[in-house]
Parts: structure tokens; C-alpha cells; sequence
């Protein structure tokens, strides 16, 4: 059975990959906010800055994550890319 999430990006990932958001159909296994992220970054070209940016910070559903933490159908998920700055 496949789940349908809502995936965010925002701030310098948002540029990169030219969209704000999008509805993400997850195959079998995909149950943890590291293997969402492995399977956008799989799609290869600008989606590989997923799997590239360090320290990338993540959310399900407006609370911070970790890579190990469960999605599920419905969930919503949002990508932060570090912000430098002074």
C-alpha cells in the first residue's frame, strides 16, 4: 500500500529545486522521514541536494524530526536547509 504525503521545501532548497511543495506518493518500505528522503533524492539532477545538504533540518506535521521518525499517510513534511547569517 502506498501513502501520499506533502512534502515542503523552503529558503535556498526551495530555489534549487524550483518548487515550494509538492504531494509525494511513497513506495512500500518509505516509513521514516530518512527514507522520504532518500526517495525524492533518488529522482536524481537538483533533487539529489536532499541527500547532498548537510545539517539538513527536517519536520512531520510542525515538529522538528529526526531521520529515524515514522510518516505516515497525510503527513505533512518540511525541509530546511541551514540558514547562515549574523
Amino acid at each position: 500500500m502506498t501513502m501520499k504525503i506533502k512534502v515542503l521545501y523552503f529558503a535556498a532548497l526551495r530555489e534549487a529545486l524550483g518548487s515550494s511543495g509538492e504531494t509525494v506518493e511513497l513506495p512500500e518500505g518509505a516509513t521514516t522521514l530518512a527514507g522520504v528522503r532518500a526517495v525524492i533524492a533518488g529522482r536524481g539532477g537538483a533533487w539529489t541536494a536532499l541527500a547532498q545538504m548537510k545539517n539538513l533540518r527536517a519536520a512531520v506535521n510542525q515538529r522538528m524530526a529526526d531521520p529515524d521518525d515514522a510518516v505516515t499517510d497525510g503527513d505533512e513534511v518540511a525541509f530546511f536547509p541551514p540558514v547562515t547569517g549574523g
